[in-house]
């Protein structure tokens, strides 16, 4: 026997004890309190005392009122054997929570799936128009997706915003069924070793220039460095390659932030970022609902 074994025998003797405890001291409360003997005090008469003018009388409780204390505890002890009462008995019936949750979820899904595949026959880019999808797909956002991107979907620092017409990987209603499905895992690396300090700050604000901005730093010799060092990724405009994920330099959209600073962080630490799979938690039919939902934000 282990010591965790022994500590769970105490614990369930200890809870079942105090049950026990509880229930019997009610009933023999009950019995003991249901009337004053007739040779002391007479049924009416006076117990002796009085607090402000009330006096109490030896007025024992009804009959009808007694066996519903007395039902109270029957049921208590027939509810506690049925069902997991008794420290850790798992009860007659064999109930328990995860029991039942399963139980309500296959209902569910009994319910729903017939739904699900008939949505699943229509074009995600048709079922974007349909309000009572959009909203079945905006539940299921909120239940897997809002934890990162936000309860509206516009994301936060290194989680795209989905309402907007900037995509990583592709705004397509295929693209975003693929990315819902198989997840994404983006990457850019450091490259604050292989620039230096006046080469980061060089190339930082040639970034920024590609936005129409200015940084600290000589964006002519940013350009030269980024043709060497970013454009195989990011292309030689900055315009980004969806296929490997790079975003777009020249809109003003970041993801992690677009001031001097973080870009300069940006380019010495790099970046990582990964969107898990959903293929595991949700069927092709929910995904499919929801990416209408995603589609929606955009279009």
């Amino acid at each position: 026997m282990t010591g965790t074994d022994f500590t769970q025998g105490w614990v369930n003797g200890w809870i079942i004890t105090i049950v026990l405890i509880n229930l019997l001291g009610c009933l023999w409360l009950l019995w003991w309190t249901r009337k004053r003997p007739e040779d002391t005090i007479k049924e009416g008469e006076s117990l002796g005392h009085s607090f402000d003018g009330i006096e109490e009388l030896n007025n024992p409780l009804p009959h009808w009122w007694l066996n519903l204390f007395y039902f109270t505890i029957a049921f208590a002890f027939i509810y506690l054997t049925l069902y997991p009462g008794w420290g850790d008995a798992k009860g007659i019936l064999g109930w328990t929570s995860v029991g039942q949750w399963e139980t309500e979820v296959e209902k569910a899904e009994n319910r729903y799936d017939r739904l699900f595949e008939e949505y699943a026959q229509v074009p995600v880019e048709q079922l974007a128009g349909n309000e009572e999808v959009v909203k079945t797909g905006q539940r299921l956002f909120g239940n897997n997706c809002a934890i990162c991107h936000g309860s509206d979907a516009r994301g936060n620092v290194g989680y795209p915003n989905l309402a907007d017409d900037d995509w990583l990987y592709g705004g397509s209603a295929a693209k975003i069924v693929e990315t819902l499905t198989n997840g994404r895992s983006g990457m850019m690396p450091p490259l604050g070793a292989a620039l230096g300090e006046d080469g980061t700050k060089n190339v930082a604000a040639y970034v920024l220039s590609l936005s129409g901005r200015s940084g600290a730093g000589d964006a002519a010799a940013g350009k030269e460095k980024f043709a060497m060092m970013c454009a195989a990724c990011h292309g030689p405009d900055g315009k980004g390659n969806q296929m490997l994920g790079a975003p777009n330099l020249t809109d003003d959209v970041w993801l992690y932030g677009g001031n001097e600073a973080t870009i300069i962080e940006t380019i010495n630490a790099g970046r990582q970022g990964k969107m898990p799979s959903f293929k595991d938690q949700l069927s092709p039919e929910k995904i499919h609902v929801l990416a209408a939902y995603v589609y929606s934000l955009s279009n």
